[in-house]
């Protein structure tokens, strides 16, 4: 990161449960600039949409409700209609809806115009499905974080326990392995990795390690093989 650097925007996509939301915000605590998870917004999106019971489907209901509701992030927090919804998205449900919702064109329409706009106006960091080829297609940086889908459904199994529910490992996996064809098959904006982007496999890795090459990465420092550890340009 040169002295002369107007704005600093990381852009970091990958898959569910990959650990790009915690990537994403240690990297704006070192840098000390503001950080927005993109898949919260959409999560805020899916629990509006159970809330209101409509289906999740387009058309008139789905348009009405775009146009009623207000989504943002800030602070390190959600809000939903101006209501801190950070720890009532963070369920199977929501997520689900979340996931099912984000491939319809009016949704992804009105959260990337908001993200957007983050974007243009200062130094962020912004994770999500879609930050560096659509909503950030700019950013001086931009990583992929990705990682096998068994160690994710781990990773996820052992967060839902930690929050005293009681899990199924083999459905926590099919949920994962769902969601990964729905980013990657839908029709508007699916998840591909961005021909300028690094790929960060995290699967052998541990917080601590990803963190320190995405920082060496933005300091534009050597990188160092690690057992375990892939960094690339492309796949």
């Amino acid at each position: 990161m040169t002295e002369d650097t107007k704005l600093l925007r990381v852009a970091i996509d990958g898959p569910s449960g990959a650990g790009k939301s915690t990537v994403a915000k240690l990297i704006a605590k070192e840098f000390g600039i503001d950080y927005v998870d993109t898949g919260a917004m959409y999560r805020a999106m899916g629990l509006k949409i159970i809330n209101c019971g409509i289906a999740c489907e387009e058309g008139p209901e789905l348009d009405e409700l775009l146009e009623n509701t207000d989504v943002d992030f800030r602070d390190w927090k959600v809000y939903l209609d101006g209501e801190d919804v950070s720890d009532l998205i963070r369920t199977e449900e929501v997520s689900k809806m979340a996931s099912d919702c984000s491939a319809f064109a009016s949704v992804r329409s009105k959260l990337d115009s908001i993200q957007k706009a983050i974007g243009r106006s200062r130094s962020v960091v912004m994770d999500g499905r879609d930050i560096c080829t659509i909503v950030m297609p700019h950013a001086e940086y931009k990583l992929y974080i990705t990682a096998s889908a068994d160690e994710r459904a781990r990773r996820r199994y052992l967060e839902l326990k930690g929050k005293g529910q009681n899990p199924d490992y083999e459905q926590v996996l099919e949920d994962i392995n769902q969601r990964d064809y729905n980013d990657t098959h839908r029709e508007v904006n699916p998840l591909v990795v961005a021909d300028d982007a690094i790929v960060i496999d995290t699967t052998e890795m541990d917080i601590d390690q990803v963190v320190s090459y995405a920082k060496t990465i933005i300091d534009g420092g050597e990188l160092e093989y690690v057992e375990g550890f892939s960094v690339r340009e492309e796949l």
